[in-house]
């Protein structure tokens, strides 16, 4: 559908890709990876057609529709919800709009109703499905989480990260035939991607997406295109298959390069003994033409652009024992209540993970601890000699002055200390040449997290508090900075909903639920075998989900069968028995449960096995494949079962409904 031929793009002097040539298929869903400057964003650019390539072409049908997300766009304060969501599809939203204002106008002055107007933008409604696309509109942004009360308010009643949620339900509304993702999953739950996982596997269009969640691009993608060595790359697979792919690559590579040049040093050693002797001359010119023969081809590999900030914490002292004692938090917002009567006690050394769905009060509840909120009753109080840093979800806010340079922000934090020290701790953070001149308010995401991380290095406290440090972070930024936490020796208190990040620090998990608190002192993995509950999984929590249905149907499903409709002397004619199609609908429904069931377990030894440190240097390759092979078919059958229980779900309650009506 969209084909790429030779492209090419520069920043500056600074070469991001050249060379790269792919094609982007119906049904195919493509995984852009890099590390962040490397070019993602940049290719995504030139192929939404936001961006002129320097070299090359891309080849789009003119009558095809691009949806587009970009990190950066307008919030559209004063529009209604599902107005944002409609805006996807310009006429329509701009016929709708004119309509809504010719039939106010005409009920203040009926004589001015300009009526073959009217028919006009009627005819642009019909021509583009308009009343179905806000029905439609509708359903994403329930999707997405964004509940049906809120979609005729205006989007300022929504915060940062629902806004963000209507502009990616405006692109998926559109209608399009081709979406091209950038980082879709920031702010979504995991009900929330579990769906827009759903989504994509639905979409018979192609699908280019940048995120840095591993799982979501294990879940969705069908390639990788990979934006590294100044090119990009296409890979047939997820994300862990490309990962192994392009190791084995780079080492076939290198090892046919030691080869040649073995090859090119032997040869040349024959030349250098036996050029001078009359009997060995000719064999000799030869050897040497052979030699800039294989020279010629033979390139150096150019480096990687994936780079690994460093991330030292040292604390200036240790702390007290005690480290934080909440006592009787309470919190709410108008009538929705947060919080209740929370204790919660941490102690040095403790790496704790706060879980628990969104909306539960995480993030209020290390606010509250910091100081940035007030708890409505209850307090927090900080322990003997404890010195806290704070990452903050919102951390921009400590920018001040937007205008500053990163150079004079950081110094800030650095008294007595000169020029050069700045520069080292700003190269640690990947900040080099003219990034000092950088204004703050410039810096991208991953920037401005890499900058307040910066920050609190300098700050050496024995207490990192950590509100979602991974958001905007790329994958290399990640792993480094649990490599770095890894070997902080203080106390750590973290929220995330990478699931990644906490099974690799946590050693301490404390679940928030709707009244209840959950402390369990151990790791994440034990902690999800201990209470069979793993709230960072999709797929668990759908599966939960549908299993508390179960248990709730089990236990009224005997009196519902029992009493069935009373007076009703049997079927209603013209078409089966109720009651028996109930009963046959909740069979199949639990069949239908047992073999999900089934398949995740085998996905989930599947992605243990895949996970075994050493398995892939052990294993044979046809092995590797056909356990791949299982895994999607396992995964296929998961969704087919899945959309087959809704469905007799669906029919099951509206049979109940009917039966309640009689």
């Amino acid at each position: 559908m969209i084909s790429v031929s030779n492209l090419a793009r520069s920043f500056g002097d600074q070469l991001l890709f050249e060379g790269a040539s792919f094609q982007l298929n119906p049904g195919s869903r493509y995984g852009l990876v890099g590390a962040n400057g490397s070019g993602k964003s940049t290719l995504l650019s030139v192929l939404s057609g936001d961006l002129e390539a320097d070299e090359g072409t891309v080849s789009i049908p003119k009558d095809i529709r691009l949806g587009v997300l970009r990190q950066d766009q307008f919030e559209y304060d004063d529009v209604p919800v599902v107005g944002v969501a409609l805006m996807g599809i310009p006429q329509l939203w701009e016929a709708m709009r004119e309509k809504e204002a010719l039939l106010a106008r005409a009920e203040a002055d009926p004589d001015s109703f300009d009526m073959d107007r009217f028919g006009e933008l009627e005819e642009i409604v019909q021509r583009n499905d308009g009343y179905a696309a806000e029905a439609r509109a509708a359903t994403i942004l329930e999707g997405l989480g964004i509940p049906g009360e809120v979609h005729h308010e205006p989007m300022s009643v929504l915060s940062g990260g629902y806004k963000l949620r209507v502009l990616l339900a405006r692109v998926l509304a559109s209608d399009p035939d081709v979406l091209m993702l950038d980082e879709p999953t920031n702010h979504l739950d995991i009900l929330s991607i579990r769906w827009l996982e759903k989504f994509l596997h639905d979409f018979t269009g192609p699908v280019v997406v940048i995120s840095h969640d591993h799982r979501f691009l294990d879940n969705v993608t069908t390639h990788i295109l990979d934006v590294d060595y100044r090119t990009v790359t296409l890979y047939t697979g997820n994300y862990t298959t490309f990962q192994e792919s392009k190791k084995l690559d780079r080492d076939r590579r290198e090892k046919d390069i030691e080869s040649r040049e073995k090859v090119i040093r032997q040869q040349q050693d024959f030349v250098d003994r036996f050029r001078a002797k009359a009997s060995k001359a000719r064999q000799a010119q030869s050897k040497l033409r052979m030699i800039e023969k294989m020279a010629e081809g033979l390139e150096e590999l150019p480096g990687s652009s994936r780079r690994y900030p460093k991330f030292r914490f040292e604390p200036k002292r240790p702390s007290g024992r005690e480290v934080l004692a909440v006592k009787g938090v309470s919190k709410a917002f108008g009538d929705n209540v947060v919080l209740e009567d929370v204790d919660l006690k941490v102690e040095r050394g403790d790496r704790v993970a706060i879980i628990g769905p969104n909306g539960v009060g995480k993030s209020t509840l290390l606010k509250i601890a910091m100081g940035r909120l007030e708890a409505d009753r209850g307090d927090a109080e900080w322990g003997y000699e404890t010195h806290v840093g704070y990452f903050a979800q919102d951390h921009e806010d400590e920018f001040g002055e937007s205008e500053r340079s990163t150079e004079e922000w950081l110094w800030d934090f650095c008294p007595g200390k000169d020029r050069g020290f700045v520069r080292g701790q700003m190269g640690m953070m990947l900040f080099s040449g003219d990034d000092g001149a950088k204004k703050m308010s410039a810096l991208s995401g991953g920037e401005a997290a890499r900058m307040v991380f910066a920050k609190l290095m300098l700050e050496r406290p024995n207490v990192l508090v950590l509100d979602e440090p991974t958001n905007h972070l790329d994958m290399e930024s990640i792993e480094a900075l649990v490599n770095g936490l890894g070997s902080f020796e203080g106390t750590l208190i973290l929220v995330s909903h990478d699931r990644w990040f906490v099974r690799q620090l946590a050693t301490r998990i404390v679940e928030i639920k709707p009244g209840e608190i959950i402390d369990y002192p151990g790791t994440y993995e034990e902690f999800v075998h201990a209470a069979g509950d793993d709230h960072l999984d999709a797929d668990a929590v759908v599966l939960k989900a549908k299993r508390e249905k179960r248990a709730e149907r089990t236990g009224t499903g005997g009196a519902r069968a029992g009493t069935g409709r009373k007076g009703d002397g049997g079927a209603k004619p013209g078409g089966p028995e109720p009651g028996r199609r109930l009963a046959d609908l909740r069979r199949r429904s639990e069949q239908l449960l047992d073999r999900i069931e089934r398949d995740e377990a085998r996905i989930a030894e599947i992605h243990r096995t895949f996970g075994d440190a050493g398995y892939y240097d052990r294993t044979d390759e046809s092995e590797v494949r056909r356990l791949q092979d299982e895994l999607e078919t396992a995964k296929r059958r998961v969704r087919e079962n899945t959309e087959a229980w809704e469905s007799a779900e669906r029919e099951a309650a509206a049979l109940e409904a009917a039966d309640g009506e009689a």
